[in-house]
């Protein structure tokens, strides 16, 4: 927790409900200025079901506020920012039916080939809602909660996403917003209207899903539940997906690319024109302001090279330069590509390969898959001399800066300000006080202020090395397990 003197403008809340735990910032709409935070965790599944309970996210949000003491009373307004793709299954009194299947749960993979063919395949779906859906997407692992646990699909009476569920505890009234709903795979972004045929495609109510609300829109107020240290009728903002929270933190303007290091890794940027990327690599979110976030997400990144690290008692910066050893650090199957069964791969292991050049390869693989997408995710006319935004938990992380300087031979930027996904949403809260837009707001707050890296030469040599490898062995990678 921190604090600070007493703030000179309006307070704002701005949280981020994450994978791991839950983070509340009190805010200052005026500088910026972080007047205070608490944390707090929750529990994920191990294995191949990646599952949270609901309740532990709001018990994980009061304890968070509750850490930022009084001062949290003193807030005019609040808004959430939550892991996109969630299937949040309510019952008739608003409680969960089951756990939460989160984003990285990969178990409806075969429900996502599924779908793509009954509608007319990979085009048809990306010219219509603007993106491919994957194992990852909500309209997957409804599929799948239908097809495996029937009983559960039957008693649900509403579905939400995560940031939904916890804005509807705060207001009691259901809501989302179009950059969260842009990932459900049932938003088409074409009409910006939930698709009747999709719903009907998958057997959903489109009565069990929320209002969409506009940028900028009051949802509603904070009602008096005496578990939240607000003052009661605080303003409660749309929020909206992690992603699309961290760009309004960000203040991005159109075409600037952002990379971000965290249990998965992220690109993308604010582009003005609706994507559709047949291929899939890129998923053509809504952004929260009323354009576009182009996004291209791989399942492995730090994570997974801190595994290695561990597999091989190596700090997670003792890497070594040299070798020729090719590693797909695909511990959790892979997104991008689409590779949802996959696992691991050491390609060119000698005598000679040392644990530091091991690891150096497992940096490596990480990166080559984010960057692969970064060209699909940019506009044609996007400047690319412009630097990366390095962002999430692995962006300062020397290891993690130096192989994206050597593999994109770009400038890298590194923002001073943490907490962005916590800071967008407290940008969201603050426009719904001043009519602002919130990327003005968190410019005027200067959150991209930090160091700029100088380019480097591109590694081309190890990037063509990493492709060769992947294109031969990924009929190898994706085998589903036995009897799927």
């Amino acid at each position: 927790m921190s604090s600070a003197p007493s703030a000179q403008g309006p307070l704002v809340v701005g949280v981020d409900s994450s994978t791991q735990s839950t983070k509340a910032l009190v805010v200052d709409a005026a500088t910026g200025r972080i007047v205070a935070s608490g944390q707090a965790p929750h529990r994920v599944s191990a294995g191949e079901a990646r599952e949270s309970d609901p309740q532990e996210w709001w018990e994980a949000l009061c304890a968070a506020l509750r850490q930022c003491g009084p001062v949290a009373r003193e807030a005019a307004a609040v808004s959430v920012g939550g892991q996109q793709h969630g299937l949040v299954t309510l019952d008739k009194g608003g409680n969960p039916v089951r756990p939460a299947l989160l984003w990285n749960d990969v178990r409806s993979a075969a429900q996502a080939r599924s779908l793509l063919e009954r509608l007319g395949g990979p085009k048809e779906w990306a010219d219509r809602l603007g993106s491919v859906p994957g194992p990852s997407f909500t309209v997957t692992k409804w599929a799948w909660l239908t097809e495996h646990e029937p009983a559960a699909a039957r008693s649900t009476a509403a579905v939400r996403l995560p940031h939904d569920y916890l804005t509807e505890r705060l207001t009691g009234l259901g809501t989302t917003d179009r950059g969260d709903a842009s990932g459900t795979g049932w938003w088409a972004s074409a009409s910006e209207t939930y698709d009747e045929e999709i719903l009907g495609m998958v057997g959903l109510d489109p009565a069990l899903l929320p209002r969409v609300a506009r940028p900028g829109e009051i949802v509603g107020t904070v009602r008096d539940g005496g578990e939240l240290p607000f003052s009661k009728g605080t303003l409660v903002a749309p929020g909206t997906g992690d992603n699309a929270a961290a760009a309004l933190g960000l203040g991005l303007h159109s075409g600037t690319p952002v990379l971000s290091l965290g249990t998965s890794g992220t690109v993308y940027a604010v582009s003005e024109h609706r994507p559709a990327d047949p291929t899939g690599t890129v998923a053509g979110f809504a952004d929260a302001r009323g354009g576009w976030l182009p996004l291209a997400c791989t399942l492995n990144c730090t994570l997974a090279v801190d595994r290695m690290a561990a597999l091989l008692n190596l700090d997670r910066e003792a890497v070594a330069p040299g070798g020729a050893v090719t590693l797909l650090p695909y511990l959790d199957g892979e997104r991008t590509p689409n590779l949802p069964h996959a696992t691991g791969m050491v390609h060119g292991l000698r005598h000679d390969t040392t644990p530091g050049q091991l690891l150096q390869a497992a940096y490596d693989g990480a990166v080559h898959s984010l960057l692969g997408a970064l060209d699909r995710v940019l506009d044609t006319d996007a400047d690319r001399s412009l630097p990366l935004l390095l962002i999430g938990g692995g962006a300062r992380g020397a290891a993690w800066q130096h192989t994206v300087r050597r593999l994109s031979g770009r400038p890298v930027q590194v923002p001073e300000a943490q907490e962005l996904v916590a800071l967008g949403a407290a940008a969201q809260a603050a426009g719904v006080l001043t009519g602002e837009d919130p990327s003005a707001i968190a410019r005027r707050w200067g959150t991209t202020q930090g160091p700029v890296l100088d380019p480097m030469e591109r590694d081309d040599e190890t990037l063509s090395r990493i492709s060769g490898v992947l294109s031969d062995a990924a009929p190898l990678l994706d085998r589903a397990p036995h009897g799927e």
